[in-house]
C-alpha cells in the first residue's frame, strides 16, 4: 500500500464515506469523560439556572457564527438539550414533538431535561483558548480532509453533566438515578462553521423522555440530535433540517460509534459563506487517526456492527464472520429538499461486493482514488498485549503528528468531575503548551494522553477497503437508508449461493432454493448429514470446587432426515464433565436447529440460519445451582460446517465419579415472535450407580436470538407456538477418552393437549405472587414462601427498596455523598476530594499551582493577551482580537489599513478594535452606507428603506416596518422572520403587552371590535331555508316556523294564516296528538322556559346548543366547537363537560340517543354522559383496561369498539357495558385509532407500531381481519371514515400526511402533505377536523384543495387528544 510512513506507522487514504470507521477498524475504546473538551467555571463557563424549561440570557457571539447560510451573532443555551440562534418558544411546542423544530435549532440531546434539585446543570461560553481551538481544528480536520488547512478563531461549547429526565412527582418515589453527561462545541473561522458532539462512555443513561402531556398514552420519544434552519416565512413550510436520530437504539449508539473514528465524537459542517444547502456529517479522514482496541486472535463482525444492540459489556470487541460483511452507504454531496436523516442504528446494507483494488492516495490530491475489499487484518505484533482476561497492558506512549484526543502537554483540572493524577511517571513537566498548526498533508495521529487511568492507542494494521458509494433520494425526505440502496442488483452477493434474491417494496430479501432449506442467507441441502464445529469455555464451580477450561472442541454430527443429533465436547475437566452431564441442552440445541419437521412446522435452521444466539438459564433444584450457558452461531464455514462458540458460567451440583445420568423422553414448548425464540420447561434427570437411584429436576429458561429480513411479507400461516417432542436422550462421559457425549432425537411440530397435566410448584414455572425483587422458596406440593433479597425489606411479596444512605448502614465517609440504587448504594466524593485507597473516605485534592493567577506567567498585558492554564505550571499564551503576536508580545492590529469599511465611511482605529462611521449623506452602519434621499419621506418609510438596506446583508435579521399606502405605520406589525407580532403607535413605538410569540393569533390592533351577532338557531335557519325555498314570500297555505326572540320554536306552531295549530317541543318536533282543527286552538306549555327560572346545571355540564358542532377532548374536558357551515365558530367555542383528575382520550357520538361517549386513561374507564341539559356522567366499563385509547360507536347496531395500547387489545360491547367481548388481542403492538362503518359492516383500527405500522380491517364481528394499510406510513394516530365518500381516512404524524382510500385499500390519495403532528381526525361535508399537537389546537383542511382553512386555539394550551363531530341526525351515508 503506499502512503508515508510516521514513526513506523503506514498513513491510509482519506476516504469520503459516511460512518465507515465504526465497521471498517476493529471497535475503538469509547470516549473517556475527561476527554471532553475542558469545561467548569474555572474555565470561565456561565451556570445555566436550574429548572425544568430554562434558558440563558442571549449570548452575544464576539464574531458571528454562520449557520446554514445566515450569520448570527446571539446564542441562547436552553436546558432540554439544545442551542438556538434564538430564545425558545413554550418547552410544549418543541420537546414533545420529533424533529424538525420551527426555529433555528442546535440539538446534541433534544429531550425533557430537568435539572431541578440539583439534578445536573449546563455549563456554556464562548471560548478563543489556543488549547480548545487546536483540538477543534484537529477533529474537524480528521472528518473533513478537504478542510485540512481549517483553522478556527473562535469557539462556542455548552456541556451538560449528569442531568436528568423530566419525571412526575409521585411521593414517595425517588428520582431515577439514570443521568446524562453531553458536549456541544461550535467553531468557525469566520467562513465555515463545524459543529462537534461528544457522547462519552455511559454518558447517556437515559435515551428518550416521555411527553408531559402524554399521560398513560405510550408515547416515549428517543431523544432527537440535529440540526434546523427553522421554518420558512409562512407557517406551512419547513426550512431545511438534518436529523441524526430516530430510535433509542440509534440514540444509543451515539456514544458507541462515530463519523471520525473515535466513538462519542461526531462532526458536522454547518454553516458556510459558500452554498450549503443542508448540514453535511463528517467523512472518515484519516483511518489511522482511529483507536482500535481488538484483541489478538479475535476479528470483526461487520453485520454484528450494524445490528448489534451494543451495551458496555460489548464495547471492547466482538468477532466476525466474513461471509456476512455489510458496509453503509458514503456522504452525499446534498441533500434533496435539504432534509437528511441518518439513524445510526445501522439497518441499511450496500453491496459488499469485493473490488481487486487497494486504497491508495492520489500523488496530486492526497485523497483515496481507489477502493478495495476489507480483509481480517492481522493485528499480531501490531496492537497492545491482552492477558487472559482481555485486558490491555499500557505501550510506550506515542507522541507523533496531529492528535485526535485532548493533547494538553498536562492534562487540564477538571475539579467538576473528578481527580486526574498528570505525569505518573514523574517526568518534567513542560511550561508551555504549544498548539500545532494545520498539517493537511501529514497523518492525524493519536497522540497518548498522559494521564492516570487512560490507556494507551494501540498501534494500527493495514486495511483495505471496498465499496460503492450509491446514495438513493426521494423527493421528499433525504436519508441515507434510501429503498433503492437494498436492492437484489447491488446485494445479491449477500444471499447464499443456494439463494435467490427477491426485492420488496423496502428492500430485498434472500430465499432458500428448492431442496435446500434455511433462512437464505445460510442454506444446506435437505436430508443431508450437517455438521457442526465449535469451542466451549467455562468457569464453574462444581459444588464447592472452582474449574476452568477454555477452548475446548465440541464437534456434532446431525442425520437431518430422522432428526439424530450426537455431540461430542473433549478435553472438559473429569469434575466439570461428570456434573454437565444432566446438561443434554447443549447438545439439544443442534436437536432443535435440525429437528425433523412435521408438517405445519419448521426446525430453527429453516428460521434462524447460521448466525444466532442461544442463551440459557438453568437452575438446580433443590439446591438452587444456577448456570448460564451461551451458544453463538457465527456462520458456515466453505465446507458448510455450522461453526458455533459455547460459555459456560456458573454453579453446578457435584455428582460422584461413575454415577451416570438418565433423562426420560420429553416434551417442550417453543414461543415464536419476531426474530425471537423462547422456551421455559423443568425436567427430572434420575442419577445411578449400582443400587442407587436418585432423583434431581432443573428448570431451564432459554432464548433464541437472530435477525430476520423484515423487508418480504409475513407469513401468517406460521403458528407462534411449537412442540419439541425428544424421544430419545443420552448422555455419557468416557473418563479414560475425556470426552462429554449427548444424543437426541428430535421432532418439532404442532402443539398436542396434554389430558392430564402434572401440577408444578409455582417456584419451577413462575406463578408465584412473589415481588420481582424476592427469592421463591418451593415447599411442599404447589407450597411456597417469599423472601425479600438482599437490599430490599418487606413480607417478600411486596419489597421495597431498602435506603442505606437514609437509615446510616453504609460506609461512605466524611466528604462524600450517599447515593441510594436499588438494592444498593455507591459513595461519591465531594467537589474538590478523592477517593483513598479504601475506595471510601475522601480526602482533600491539593490544587496544582496556576501561573495565570499567580501573575508568574510571561504573557502580555491583560488587555492585549489571555493566559490559559494547562494544569501543573503549564500555560500558554494568546493575544486578544485586535491584537497580533505570540501572546508574549502583541501589537495592535490597524483594522482600517485593511479596508474594512464601506468607501463611504471613515474608519476610526481604537486599541484592540476599531469603528466605522457613515460620511455625510449617506446613512447606514458604516460597514454598509447608502446615500440619503429620505427628505420627502414619512418616518416609516423611512425606516422602512433603511431596513430593508440592512436586510441585504446575509445573514440579517431585521424587522422591515409595514406601512400604509399614506406612509403611516399599519397597527399591527409581525416579524416577517421570527413570527412574532405587536401593536404599535403612530409614531411606530411598540404597544406595551400586545407582543404574542409565532404562532399564535395576533393582537387586536385598533379600535374594539364590533360585537358578534349571535348565530342564528335551528328554528331561524329552518324558517330562512323555507323563505328562500320559497322565493321570499309564502304562500297563505305554506308552513313557515316561528320563532321567538331569543331564536327558540314557539310553542304553537300554525300551518300558514290557517287555522291548523299544534304544539311543538323546545327541538321544533310536533307533540302527538295536539293538532287542533279550525277554530280550536290547543294550549301548548312552552318547552324552553326563560333565563332566569332555568334548572341549574351541574357546575362542570354545559349543554350544547343545536346544530352541527365538533367536540374535543383536552386533559380533563370536553370542549365544544360549533360549526356554521364548515367554519369554525371559534368565539361561541366553551367547555361541555369538565371532569376532574380524568384524562380523556377518545371520543365519539350516538345521534340515536344523543349521547357522548369518552374513553379516560387516568381513570382507566370508559364513560358517557347525555347531551341534555343537567345530564350525569355515567360510567360504563371500569374494569380490564389499562390505557383505552381510541373510541367508536355503532349507532345501528348500539355497540361500541375501543383500543388499548397498553393490554394489545380491541374490544367491544354494547352501548350499556353489556355482552362485552374480545375481538382481536395478538398481532398488536400500538393499537390506537379505530373507525366503524356501520352501513356497511365494518371496522378499521390503525396501529403505529414503529417497526411495522399499519392499518386493519375487519367485520364488526371480529371476522376477515386483513392488512389494509402497511406501506409509507410512520405514525397513524387519527382515523375516520366518511360515511357520505365512503373514504377512509387517516392523519399520519410520521408521514406528515392526511390520506384517504377507498374501504378495500385502493385509489389511495394524499389530501395534505405537510400536517404538524396530528393526533385525532374527523371528517364533516367537504372538510377534515383534526387535533394537532404541535398547534395545540383543532384544525381544518378542505377536502378537494387540501388547504388549510382556519384553526382553533383554545386559551388553555395543552394537547388536544380525540375529536368527533356532533350531527342533529344520524348519517345514512350509502351502500
Amino acid at each position: 500500500m503506499e502512503g508515508d510512513q510516521v514513526a513506523g506507522r503506514p498513513v491510509l487514504s482519506s476516504l469520503p464515506v459516511l460512518l465507515l470507521l465504526p465497521l471498517l477498524l476493529s471497535r475503538a475504546a469509547a470516549l473517556h469523560p475527561d476527554e471532553l473538551f475542558p469545561y467548569g467555571e474555572s474555565w470561565g463557563d456561565q451556570l445555566l439556572q436550574e429548572g425544568d424549561d430554562e434558558s440563558s440570557a442571549v449570548v452575544k457571539l464576539a464574531n458571528p457564527l454562520h449557520f446554514y447560510e445566515a450569520r448570527f451573532s446571539n446564542l441562547y443555551v436552553g436546558t432540554n438539550g439544545i442551542i438556538s440562534t434564538q430564545d425558545f418558544p413554550r418547552e410544549t411546542q418543541y420537546v414533545d414533538y420529533d424533529f424538525p423544530t420551527d426555529f433555528p435549532a442546535i440539538a446534541p440531546f433534544l429531550a425533557d431535561i430537568d435539572t431541578s434539585h440539583g439534578r445536573g446543570r449546563v455549563l456554556y461560553r464562548e471560548d478563543t483558548s489556543p488549547a480548545v481551538l487546536g483540538l477543534a481544528a484537529r477533529y474537524v480536520r480528521a472528518g473533513f480532509p478537504r478542510s485540512a488547512r481549517f483553522t478556527p478563531t473562535h469557539a462556542f461549547l455548552a456541556t451538560w453533566e449528569q442531568v436528568g429526565a423530566y419525571e412526575e412527582v409521585k411521593r414517595g418515589a425517588l428520582p431515577s438515578g439514570e443521568l446524562n453527561t453531553f458536549q456541544a462545541v461550535l467553531a468557525s473561522d469566520g467562513s465555515d462553521s463545524y459543529a462537534l458532539f461528544l457522547y462519552p462512555a455511559n454518558g447517556l443513561q437515559f435515551l428518550g423522555t416521555r411527553p408531559k402531556e402524554s399521560y398513560n398514552v405510550q408515547l416515549q420519544l428517543p431523544a432527537r440530535v440535529g440540526f434546523c434552519r427553522g421554518e420558512a416565512d409562512d407557517l406551512k413550510s419547513e426550512g431545511p433540517y438534518f436529523s441524526l436520530t430516530s430510535t433509542e437504539q440509534s440514540v444509543k449508539n451515539l456514544y458507541q460509534l462515530s463519523n471520525l473514528g473515535i466513538p462519542g465524537v461526531w462532526a458536522f459542517h454547518i454553516g458556510s459563506t459558500s452554498l450549503l444547502d443542508n448540514v453535511r456529517p463528517a467523512a472518515v479522514g484519516d483511518l489511522s487517526a482511529a483507536r482500535s482496541s481488538v484483541p489478538l486472535g479475535r476479528s470483526f463482525s461487520h453485520a454484528t456492527a450494524l445490528e448489534t444492540d451494543y451495551n458496555e459489556d460489548n464495547l471492547d470487541y466482538y468477532d466476525v464472520n466474513e461471509e456476512e460483511a455489510e458496509y453503509l452507504p458514503g456522504e452525499p454531496e446534498e441533500a434533496l429538499n435539504g432534509h437528511s436523516s441518518i439513524d445510526v442504528s445501522f439497518q441499511s446494507k450496500v453491496d459488499t461486493k469485493p473490488l481487486e483494488e487497494s486504497a491508495t492516495l492520489d500523488p496530486l490530491t492526497k485523497e483515496g482514488t481507489s477502493l478495495g475489499v476489507v480483509e481480517g487484518p492481522d493485528l499480531k505484533g501490531q496492537v497492545e498485549a491482552w492477558d487472559e482476561r482481555g485486558t490491555r497492558s499500557p505501550a510506550p506512549p506515542e507522541v507523533d503528528g496531529d492528535s485526535l484526543a485532548p493533547s494538553w502537554e498536562t492534562p487540564p483540572p477538571y475539579p467538576e468531575n473528578r481527580s486526574i493524577q498528570p505525569y505518573p511517571d514523574g517526568g518534567p513537566v513542560p511550561s508551555e503548551m504549544d498548539v500545532p498548526p494545520a498539517h493537511p498533508e501529514e497523518e492525524i495521529a493519536l497522540r497518548n494522553y498522559p494521564a492516570s487511568g487512560h490507556t494507551t492507542p494501540l498501534s494500527r494494521g493495514t486495511y483495505e477497503v471496498g465499496l460503492e458509494d450509491n446514495i438513493g433520494s426521494n423527493t421528499e425526505v433525504f436519508t441515507y437508508n434510501a429503498a433503492n440502496k437494498e436492492t437484489c442488483e447491488h446485494n445479491h452477493r449477500q444471499c447464499s449461493r443456494h439463494a435467490f434474491c427477491t426485492d420488496y417494496a423496502t428492500g430485498f430479501c434472500c430465499h432458500c432454493q428448492s431442496k435446500f432449506y434455511g433462512n437464505g442467507k445460510h442454506c444446506l441441502p435437505e436430508g443431508a448429514p450437517h455438521r457442526v464445529n465449535g469451542k466451549v469455555s467455562g468457569h464453574l464451580r462444581v459444588g464447592h470446587t472452582p474449574v476452568h477450561f477454555t477452548d475446548v472442541d465440541l464437534h456434532a454430527y446431525v442425520v437431518g432426515n430422522d432428526g439424530r443429533a450426537y455431540t461430542a465436547i473433549s478435553h472438559i475437566p473429569q469434575p466439570a464433565a461428570q456434573a454437565l452431564l444432566p446438561l443434554t441442552p447443549i447438545g439439544g440445541l443442534f436437536g432443535w436447529l435440525f429437528a425433523l419437521e412435521k408438517p405445519g412446522s419448521e426446525n430453527g435452521f429453516s428460521l434462524a440460519g447460521a448466525a444466532f444466539t442461544h442463551d440459557m438459564e438453568v437452575t438446580f433444584y433443590p439446591g438452587e445451582e444456577r448456570v448460564h450457558i451461551t451458544q453463538t452461531a457465527e456462520g458456515l464455514d466453505p465446507e458448510n460446517y455450522l461453526s458455533i462458540k459455547t460459555n459456560i458460567q456458573g454453579q453446578v451440583p457435584y455428582i460422584p465419579a461413575n454415577f451416570t445420568a438418565h433423562i426420560s423422553p420429553y416434551k417442550e414448548l417453543y414461543h415464536y415472535s419476531d426474530s425471537t425464540v423462547t422456551s421455559t420447561s423443568s425436567r427430572d434427570y434420575s442419577l445411578t450407580f449400582g443400587a442407587i437411584n436418585q432423583t434431581w429436576s432443573y428448570r431451564i429458561h432459554q432464548n433464541i436470538t437472530y435477525q430476520v429480513c423484515r423487508h418480504a411479507p409475513r407469513r401468517p400461516a406460521f403458528p407462534t407456538t411449537q412442540q419439541l417432542s425428544v424421544d430419545q436422550v443420552f448422555a455419557l462421559y468416557n473418563d479414560e477418552e475425556r470426552v462429554l457425549r449427548f444424543a437426541v432425537t428430535n421432532q418439532i411440530g404442532l402443539v398436542e393437549e396434554d389430558s392430564d397435566p402434572t401440577p408444578v410448584n409455582p417456584c419451577y414455572d413462575g406463578s408465584h405472587m412473589c415481588d420481582t425483587t424476592a427469592r421463591c422458596h418451593p415447599g411442599t406440593g404447589v407450597d411456597y414462601t417469599c423472601e425479600c433479597a438482599s437490599g430490599y425489606q418487606g413480607d417478600g411479596r411486596n419489597c421495597v427498596d431498602e435506603n442505606e444512605c437514609a437509615t446510616g448502614f453504609h460506609r461512605c465517609g466524611p466528604n462524600s455523598v450517599c447515593i441510594n440504587l436499588p438494592g444498593t448504594y455507591r459513595c461519591e466524593c465531594r467537589s474538590g476530594y478523592e477517593f483513598a485507597d479504601d475506595r471510601h473516605t475522601c480526602i482533600l485534592i491539593t490544587p496544582p499551582p496556576n501561573p495565570c493567577e499567580d501573575g508568574s506567567h510571561t504573557c502580555a498585558p491583560a488587555g492585549q493577551a489571555r493566559c490559559v492554564h494547562h494544569g501543573g505550571s503549564a500555560f500558554s499564551c494568546a493575544c486578544l482580537p485586535g491584537y497580533a503576536g505570540d501572546g508574549h508580545q502583541c501589537t495592535d492590529i490597524d483594522e482600517c489599513s485593511e479596508n474594512r469599511c464601506h468607501p463611504a465611511a471613515t474608519c476610526y482605529n481604537t486599541p484592540g478594535s476599531f469603528s466605522c462611521r457613515c460620511q455625510p449623506g449617506y446613512y447606514g452602519d458604516g460597514f454598509q452606507c447608502i446615500p440619503d434621499s429620505t427628505s420627502s419621506l414619512t418616518p416609516c418609510e423611512q425606516q422602512q428603506r433603511h431596513a430593508q438596506a440592512q436586510y441585504a446583508h446575509p445573514g440579517a435579521r431585521f424587522h422591515i416596518p409595514q406601512c400604509d399606502e399614506q406612509g403611516n405605520f399599519l397597527p399591527l406589525q409581525c416579524h416577517g422572520s421570527t413570527g412574532f407580532c405587536w401593536c404599535v403607535d403612530p409614531d411606530g413605538h411598540e404597544v406595551p403587552g400586545t407582543q404574542t410569540p409565532p404562532g399564535s393569533t395576533p393582537p387586536h390592533c385598533g379600535p374594539p371590535p364590533e360585537p358578534t351577532q349571535r348565530p342564528p338557531t335551528i328554528c331561524e335557519r329552518w324558517r330562512e331555508n323555507l323563505l328562500e325555498h320559497y322565493g321570499g314570500t309564502p304562500r297563505d297555505d305554506q308552513y313557515v316556523p316561528q320563532c321567538d326572540d331569543l331564536g327558540h320554536f314557539t310553542p304553537l306552531q300554525c300551518h300558514g294564516k290557517s287555522d291548523f295549530c299544534w304544539c311543538v317541543d323546545k327541538d321544533g318536533r310536533e307533540v302527538q296528538g295536539t293538532r287542533s282543527q279550525p277554530g280550536t286552538t290547543p294550549a301548548c306549555i312552552p318547552t324552553v322556559a326563560p333565563p332566569m327560572v332555568r334548572p341549574t346545571p351541574r357546575p362542570d355540564v354545559t349543554p350544547p346548543s343545536v346544530g352541527t358542532f365538533l367536540l374535543y377532548t383536552q386533559g380533563q374536558q370536553i370542549g365544544y366547537l360549533p360549526l356554521n357551515g364548515t367554519r369554525l365558530q371559534k368565539d361561541a367555542a366553551k367547555t361541555l363537560l369538565s371532569l376532574h383528575g380524568s384524562i380523556i382520550v377518545g371520543i365519539d357520538y350516538d345521534c340515536r340517543e344523543r349521547m357522548v361517549y369518552w374513553t379516560d386513561v387516568a381513570g382507566r374507564t370508559i364513560s358517557r354522559a347525555s347531551l341534555e341539559l343537567g345530564a350525569e356522567p355515567e360510567t360504563i366499563v371500569n374494569s380490564g383496561l389499562i390505557s383505552p385509547e381510541g373510541l367508536a360507536i355503532d349507532h345501528i347496531r348500539r355497540t361500541m369498539y375501543w383500543t388499548d395500547s397498553v393490554m394489545d387489545k380491541i374490544e367491544s360491547a354494547l352501548l350499556d357495558g353489556s355482552e362485552r367481548k374480545v375481538l382481536f388481542h395478538t398481532d398488536l403492538v400500538n393499537p390506537r385509532a379505530i373507525a366503524v362503518d356501520p352501513i356497511r359492516g365494518n371496522l378499521y383500527w390503525t396501529d403505529w407500531n414503529r417497526e411495522a405500522p399499519k392499518i386493519e380491517t375487519s367485520s364488526l364481528d371480529g371476522e376477515n381481519r386483513r392488512i389494509l394499510i402497511n406501506t409509507d406510513i410512520g405514525l397513524p394516530n387519527g382515523l375516520t371514515f366518511d360515511p357520505f365518500s365512503k373514504l377512509l381516512c387517516w392523519a399520519d404524524a410520521g408521514t406528515k400526511k392526511l390520506e384517504c382510500t377507498l374501504p378495500d385499500g385502493t385509489g389511495r390519495r394524499v389530501i395534505h402533505n405537510n400536517l404538524k403532528y396530528p393526533f385525532s381526525i374527523v371528517s364533516y361535508a367537504d372538510h377534515f377536523y383534526h387535533t394537532d399537537w404541535r398547534r395545540d389546537g383543532v384544525v381544518s383542511v378542505n377536502k378537494h384543495s387540501g388547504q388549510f382553512t382556519d384553526e382553533y386555539l383554545p386559551e388553555q394550551r395543552s394537547h388536544l387528544y380525540g375529536i368527533t363531530a356532533v350531527y342533529p341526525y344520524c348519517p345514512t351515508g350509502r351502500k
